[in-house]
């Protein structure tokens, strides 16, 4: 039976905004207060969707989640009607605001973790959504996250979502961001690499935000601790703004493509022994830090691109989608015009995409996606209103045209009239897909 990587895109929503919330995210921090187009992020988002598709891959999405998240405000202790809460937050604890009006579910990369159902000792395919306690804006999501996979893998015969674990920093999980799968070809099992920012040598500057407790926890809900590699990332890609695993490495198949500095040397040769046990062609592509420093790396996010086999399942013949920023950097776009010319490796072509608004609020490419490993019966079990296709995404683009403003001003946000504008676009989608019902308004 065939089996594909489909990505799981996060449909951006009418509230994206930069309030510069994410410590140790550069981009986020350094755009704090500035001025968004929240258009022109969720067409660009589409776009990528559209370019993926008409390059023979299969695409879905996720939905935005309800902003602002007025049921924060209430447990603390605001009250009245929608209108009431947020003018009483405006004047009393405006810092609140960009909190529960942040759209960072978009970055579906940090939605959940998943494991293919060849890989389970059930046979399910298994999620696990992220509790992302590290920063408020984001521990908000994992309801949100959780209703909206049960939605879309509703079919409990061939799919497990779990809830996320206990919220407290010991098992801090920033889901896929920190998760990699490495296989021969996706019609066989493969091995989990789990990248865990803690240890006995911490970074100094910013937060280690996945732990060794979070994913080991996440392999065992999943039947797969004792067939999972765990490795730690090093503290000085954190330190230098690679927040989440996926800013210095990215894998499909048997190819691991990562920065020099990306994991703690010594444990990354145990971890690679292990992985080839299980992927004898297990094949590391390492980019050196004095060919592409890691600034330049955490600057164009090289490695937050999507790595993808071939349509066809190829693993000879891959592609890499790029942002825009890596074409733009000079010693990143010398690099990838040497490997996508150098035939002893499988990255063969380089494909740009423009996410600029996702970039400037610090996501890249792989942020925008959640992957899922699905055999064909898998896939026809999703439920098919979250499969794109060109006639699905031409009506996202006309409702992004319709509800959402071309630019977003922190001011904004005190308006109610915008809140009721996100409310309204997000009723607007539901009837646009046929799930009326879904936001619980």
């Amino acid at each position: 039976m065939q089996s594909y990587e489909v990505n799981f895109d996060g449909l951006i929503g009418p509230t994206h905004n930069y309030s510069g919330l994410s410590l140790g995210n550069l981009a986020s921090q350094s755009h704090a207060a500035m001025v968004s187009h929240p258009k022109a992020a969720a067409l660009q988002g589409i776009a990528k969707m559209r370019t993926l598709m008409q390059l023979g891959y299969k695409q879905g999405f996720l939905l935005p989640q309800i902003r602002p998240e007025l049921g924060l405000l209430r447990q603390l202790g605001f009250s009245g009607n929608a209108t009431e809460v947020l003018q009483a937050v405006a004047t009393h604890a405006p810092e609140l605001l960009g909190t529960v009006y942040s759209a960072s579910s978009m970055w579906a990369a940090n939605a959940a973790t998943v494991t293919p159902s060849i890989d389970a000792t059930d046979g399910k395919v298994h999620f696990t959504t992220a509790n992302l306690v590290t920063t408020v804006h984001r521990a908000i999501e994992h309801q949100q996250t959780t209703r909206c996979l049960q939605k879309v893998f509703a079919d409990q015969d061939f799919f497990e979502v779990h809830m996320s674990l206990t919220a407290h920093p010991v098992f801090g999980d920033e889901g896929a961001a920190n998760h990699n799968r490495l296989c021969t070809n996706y019609a066989n099992s493969g091995v989990g690499l789990f990248v865990h920012g803690d240890g006995v040598v911490q970074p100094k500057r910013f937060p280690a935000r996945q732990t060794l407790a979070a994913s080991r926890s996440v392999a065992r809900q999943h039947g797969v601790l004792e067939s999972s590699v765990f490795l730690q990332q090093n503290p000085d890609a954190i330190d230098g703004g690679a927040f989440h695993n996926d800013v210095v490495s990215v894998a499909n198949g048997p190819v691991l493509f990562y920065h020099e500095l990306a994991f703690l040397s010594d444990a990354s040769e145990v971890a690679f022994n292990q992985i080839r046990q299980v992927v004898p062609n297990f094949n590391p592509i390492c980019v050196p830090d004095n060919v592409v420093s890691l600034a330049d790396a955490t600057k164009s996010y090289l490695f937050n691109s999507q790595l993808l086999a071939a349509p066809f399942g190829s693993m000879d013949e891959m592609t890499l989608i790029a942002p825009l920023e890596c074409k733009q950097n000079e010693s990143v776009r010398a690099y990838l015009q040497d490997l996508s010319s150098n035939e002893t490796q499988p990255i063969r072509d380089v494909v740009f995409v423009d996410v600029r608004q996702s970039m400037s609020n610090g996501g890249g490419p792989a942020c925008l996606r959640l992957r899922v490993v699905l055999n064909e019966k898998e896939l026809a079990a999703v439920d098919q209103r979250f499969i794109a296709s060109n006639a699905i995404l031409d009506q996202l683009e006309n409702w992004v045209n319709q509800f959402y403003r071309d630019n977003l001003s922190p001011g904004d946000l005190k308006d109610p009239e915008f809140m009721h504008d996100s409310f309204r676009a997000l009723k607007a989608l539901e009837v646009t897909l046929g799930i009326e019902g879904f936001y619980p308004f």
